[in-house]
């Protein structure tokens, strides 16, 4: 409680100021609290903006990926088709190389044997021996290249699933930042919205150090009247009377009378400190008593036992006086209705309920 504008008894307006409060919690303490949420706020909104952009670009670098990979994997394919090729020249090669082999195998023994017999001259048969060794030569030649090639199929295969593997895990990976950065965004969004409660809990704090008059009236009963106490929310400060309001009667009915009681029914109402004559039986002739109306009946037991009714009052007989305070004692009479003495007499000896008013509502007929 930092400062008193009013004290008990003044009479003031709606909206005009009562008391002013100041914070004692640490956490309200900084002037600029408000403003410096509201920077968080921004600061958060701006990472997810960047985190929003950073998503936008792992996108396209997946799809980079994706193209880099179907450009890799048609060049192996491409490459896969000319190693398939260059193995069936290969083996062709080695088949021909093959062949000449074998005729020079002949040759040459057949050349052997017609020097061992002294038909031909060492001459001519270490000329056969060069043309065998050249074609073995040639054979040797021709399945290293065939088995090479095949080797480099083999090779070209390895290479084809390394490149998937390694792709897939660079989109693995890019895929794994961008779902990082859509967690963070979720969670940024999340903290946006609790700094943005925050934002407006504390706004609405900081109108709340002046207390303001809900209504106009008189100031009774203040609870808290010294300075620098401390108060806590829902604590009573002041009571404030109203000016103008609408008085009702609240009265208590026991259990065995309460079917005779209904919303409408009128009741006349004693005041206290308001002399009155009362004739039972005869209300036009009573004097001092008040007409209500009752507004209301509770359908659960009071406290002490009886039904709580609401009574309101009834401007058409007379108005209940001005100078009425909240609090005032009041006794009420219900009406019952009006019956011959004869019939009055015969319902107590039969032990009937008593006859009492029904509201009913005017029905107006239509004429063809």
């Amino acid at each position: 409680m930092e400062k008193w504008f009013v004290k008990e008894g003044d009479y003031v307006k709606k909206g005009d100021t009562l008391i002013k409060l100041s914070e004692i919690k640490v956490d309200y303490l900084d002037p600029n609290l408000v403003e410096r949420t509201k920077e968080q706020i921004t600061a958060k909104q701006s990472s997810i903006k960047y985190y929003r952009n950073k998503i936008g670009a792992t996108g396209d670098q997946i799809g980079a990926l994706q193209n880099s990979l179907q450009a890799k994997m048609s060049q192996l394919a491409n490459k896969t088709q000319q190693i398939a090729v260059k193995i069936t020249s290969d083996s062709m090669d080695m088949v021909a190389a093959d062949n000449d082999f074998k005729i020079a195998s002949l040759q040459y023994n057949r050349q052997k044997a017609l020097y061992d017999s002294g038909l031909v001259s060492l001459t001519q048969l270490e000329q056969r021996n060069q043309v065998y060794q050249s074609l073995m030569a040639k054979k040797i030649s021709a399945e290293n290249k065939f088995y090479a090639s095949k080797q480099d199929l083999a090779v070209n295969q390895t290479e084809f699933n390394a490149v998937q593997q390694e792709y897939a895990e660079k989109i693995s990976k890019a895929e794994s930042d961008r779902f990082g950065s859509l967690s963070l965004v979720a969670t940024g969004q999340g903290d946006i919205a609790k700094l943005q409660n925050q934002y407006a809990s504390y706004s609405i704090r900081n109108g709340m150090y002046f207390i303001l008059a809900p209504q106009s009236g008189q100031i009774i009963k203040a609870r808290t009247s010294g300075i620098g106490e401390i108060v806590k929310e829902g604590d009573m400060l002041v009571n404030i009377v109203p000016d103008e309001i609408d008085f009702a009667v609240e009265l208590y009915v026991r259990p065995v009378d309460l079917p005779l009681v209904s919303p409408g029914q009128q009741v006349r109402l004693l005041f206290d400190g308001f002399p009155a004559i009362v004739f039972s039986g005869w209300p036009e002739a009573s004097y001092g008593t008040f007409t209500g109306v009752v507004s209301a009946v509770e359908s659960d037991v009071s406290d002490n036992g009886k039904f709580k009714i609401l009574v309101k009052e009834d401007t058409a007989y007379r108005k209940w006086p001005r100078t009425l305070k909240i609090g005032t004692g009041a006794s009420g009479i219900a009406l019952l209705k009006d019956v011959p003495v004869w019939y009055e007499l015969w319902r107590n000896i039969n032990s009937f309920p008593p006859d009492y008013y029904k509201t009913e509502a005017t029905k107006e007929k239509e004429k063809k």
